[in-house]
């Protein structure tokens, strides 16, 4: 069926190569969200790498896999889109309000979130032997956030080789250098990871499961009654809060208790929240209402990192990201 598709795409049949195409285009998206860290940054980069890919349909000798083939395109325009730089500028971060001194100032990271809607139908054999990461792991905002740290080559490496599984080999051919430079690219990959504190957290439960649903029962709860102290209990100690794009993150209950004291729960505010998931992760559209008209206007995207039967990361994504998980700008 491969064969009879390819050939009639390479006559110009689009039909053809739409199906051809098909079964690989959920892993490739995901696959340009892993390097790029923005979810329109990583259509734009399948799209690129279907028209690519139909161009280039003759030049395809078949010594690889078609999936392989495609990696190797997508791949490579995930990283010129990095080289060329022109991404457009994340939008500006301000607070109504004095905010308390951050834990730390980071640089500016390309981030958005990944809804799971979106995860839906994504074939579970797509690792190969030699992945190190399962899928939940490799798109867990942790994992994606830190992966936005390393240079763009050690990236890409590193999702190929640890997350999709392909041969040193492979890899080599499809970026165009020696195995002895993918080697060293993923040892100066792994080396990174092994030190971010975020990868390190105790595995959180299972998605829907019973202890999911009572923490985000209280999450709910917490938030919707504007109760602070409800809200600090179900954190770790340690907690992180970040609000990319944002170059500042909170650590630890106190400063988070501080923060939203001073930023969130002011006296009389009240909240709703919708619920969503991301990156298979718990997530909330957050909804502060509005005094002057009584309703409740979004104030973005919550996405809660779970830990055991606590929350250990808290991350806000401005209100930008709403249409992305379907969720509305104002409720009543």
């Amino acid at each position: 069926m491969t064969e009879l598709l390819l050939d009639r795409a390479r006559t110009g049949d689009e039909q053809a190569f739409a199906d051809l195409t098909a079964p690989f285009q959920r892993e490739l998206h995901v696959h340009c969200y892993r390097i790029l860290g923005s979810l329109q940054d990583a259509e734009d980069a399948l799209q690129e790498t279907l028209l690519a890919a139909w161009r280039g349909l003759d030049g395809y000798e078949q010594r690889a896999s078609l999936r392989t083939w495609l990696y190797r395109i997508a791949t490579n325009r995930c990283l010129n889109t990095l080289r060329a730089g022109d991404r457009r500028a994340p939008m500006e971060f301000s607070f109504d309000s004095p905010i308390p001194e951050p834990t730390r100032e980071t640089e500016i990271i390309w981030l958005e979130p990944y809804p799971d809607v979106l995860l839906e139908g994504l074939p579970d054999s797509a690792p190969g032997p030699a992945a190190r990461y399962a899928a939940r792991e490799s798109i867990s905002l942790a994992f994606v956030t830190v992966l936005q740290t390393l240079p763009p080559r050690q990236r890409a490496v590193l999702i190929l080789r640890d997350v999709m599984g392909f041969h040193a080999a492979e890899v080599a051919e499809m970026l165009e250098t020696t195995e002895e430079s993918v080697t060293s690219a993923l040892k100066r990959a792994r080396a990174a990871l092994s030190r971010a504190p975020e990868l390190r957290e105790s595995p959180p439960p299972p998605p829907d499961s019973p202890e999911e649903r009572e923490l985000l029962r209280k999450l709910t709860i917490a938030y919707e009654s504007s109760d602070v102290d409800a809200l600090v209990e179900l954190l770790t100690e340690d907690v992180w809060m970040r609000m990319p794009p944002a170059p500042i993150e909170y650590q630890g209950r106190e400063l988070f208790k501080a923060f939203m004291t001073t930023v969130a729960f002011r006296p009389g505010r009240e909240f709703r929240v919708l619920p969503t998931r991301a990156n298979g992760q718990p997530a909330f559209g957050l909804y502060p209402r509005d005094e002057a008209t009584g309703l409740f206007r979004a104030y973005g995207v919550l996405v809660f990192t779970l830990s055991v039967n606590a929350v250990s990361a808290i991350t806000r994504f401005d209100n930008g990201t709403l249409a992305q998980f379907g969720l509305p700008r104002i409720l009543p």
